[in-house]
């Protein structure tokens, strides 16, 4: 048994929560309900790592509902949505502070949701994925006692100072399959290794085919955090080499694989996700993450797995005809000479596609790439379409005239509205004396 102290456990939560955690006690101690932090936050508290969520467990009898309910819904600040999820008996507080009751788990079959009944503490800590996610600590004991002790099951304790993933029994890969993605991810954020034990198990999970039965949408939402876990310092190569290695890839669809050519590149991205390079609109990881990661890959193997990832519509099409896209963009931005060359050539691209381009360019281009995402961007032009049409353009005529415009402008050669305009009468003398030419000759 380890003892460790609340109040620095208090002090170690995000200081945004600590408010509305410190009120969640007060409450419960009123209320005689107990309260623990529970899981990765305690593990990452004992690995000396900063905590980013808070999940707090309620036990007790609040009479009006469920204690973690009445819980949330008292120490809810004004306009905080309060989102209660009660097939699995949790609340939520605006997505950033969890709370639930001490529950247990059934499985009906492998790979199904659970059923959620109500547990003891134990029980719940019994459900989790693996030892080193099965601590708790209580925070609702006397405020005159500081040290209090780390609840664990299974040896967590062992298993976290030697750097290991296990997980709490044989089936637990049988029982919730994306398990295994999950190991992908912890394993090299936290520098752990699965033992020997649950990768036996994950084997005979994989036998029995047991992802079969994983909806895509699950999949996705699973592929979704391990991008976007670039933030906390995943590389997401470290996560899918591992997922390679262990079979579990081509247990999703045969013949995916982590391919070589886009090593590199997602290392690249990963790097961009946990320090954007630059400011622009906001960036769905996953999205540059998978365009990234399958673009080396057959088109028909590209559009199986995005279909078995529940990606549909536009944006399947989108990471489909990436790589097209990423060639034609690449072509034209190494031999584009000016910035409003760069500027046409990226026109079209959206934040996703624009990451995913950066990660596969080579060095010349990303400064290109760069430049124009923190710079020339978000330039407006000095004119706009109605300016063009009042100097008596018209049609297709415009939209040209504003390409060249813009293009000039960026470069230079343009230096404010008035410039602009005399080049767009300048632009529709010329398109007349075109237009008298072509009479002429008729």
């Amino acid at each position: 048994m380890s003892r460790v102290s609340r109040s620095e456990i208090l002090r170690s939560l995000p200081p945004d929560l600590q408010p509305l955690v410190e009120e969640g006690l007060r409450v419960a101690r009123r209320r005689k309900l107990e309260v623990y932090l529970v899981g990765g936050p305690v593990r990452d508290f004992l690995l000396r790592r900063p905590i980013r969520d808070v999940d707090l467990a309620v036990a007790g009898t609040a009479g009006e509902g469920r204690p973690a309910a009445v819980l949330a819904r008292e120490i809810a600040p004004e306009g905080t949505k309060v989102i209660e999820h009660e097939r699995f008996g949790t609340v939520s507080l605006d997505g950033v502070l969890d709370l639930a009751g001490a529950r247990r788990e059934t499985y009906a079959r492998p790979g199904a949701l659970p059923r959620v009944e109500p547990g003891s503490l134990e029980e719940d800590l019994q459900r989790r994925d693996f030892s080193v996610n099965a601590f708790a600590v209580p925070l609702t004991g006397p405020e005159d006692e500081d040290r209090i002790d780390v609840i664990e099951v299974e040896g967590g304790l062992r298993d976290l100072e030697g750097r290991q993933l296990r997980v709490l029994h044989r089936r637990s890969f049988h029982d919730d399959p994306t398990r295994a993605l999950r190991a992908a991810r912890l394993a090299p954020r936290l520098g752990f290794a699965l033992t020997r034990g649950s990768r036996s198990a994950l084997r005979d999970a994989l036998r029995d085919g047991v992802f079969g039965a994983v909806s895509g949408d699950r999949l996705r939402r699973e592929f979704e955090k391990l991008f976007h876990d670039a933030v906390l310092g995943l590389n997401p190569v470290d996560a899918l080499r591992r997922l390679a290695d262990w079979h579990v890839l081509t247990a999703l669809e045969p013949g995916l694989g982590l391919p070589h050519e886009a090593v590199v590149p997602l290392r690249r991205l990963g790097r961009a996700v946990e320090s954007p390079p630059w400011r622009g609109p906001r960036l769905r990881p996953w999205v540059a993450g998978l365009a990234v990661w399958l673009g080396p890959l057959p088109p028909a193997l590209r559009r199986r797995t995005l279909r078995r990832f529940a990606v549909r519509g536009e944006l399947a099409v989108r990471i489909t005809g990436f790589p097209r896209w990423r060639d034609t963009r690449l072509k034209a931005l190494e031999s584009a000479r000016g910035r409003g060359a760069v500027d046409a050539a990226l026109a079209d691209a959206d934040e996703e596609r624009l990451t995913a381009l950066y990660a596969w360019s080579p060095t010349p281009v990303r400064r290109k790439i760069l430049r124009w995402a923190a710079e020339d961007r978000s330039r407006r032009s000095p004119v706009t379409g109605a300016d063009l049409v009042g100097v008596g353009l018209s049609g297709p005529a415009v939209g040209r005239a504003l390409a060249r415009i813009r293009a000039s402008y960026l470069d230079g050669v343009l230096a404010n509205r008035e410039e602009a305009i005399a080049l767009a009468r300048e632009i529709g003398r010329r398109r007349s004396r075109a237009r008298s030419r072509r009479r002429t000759r008729i």
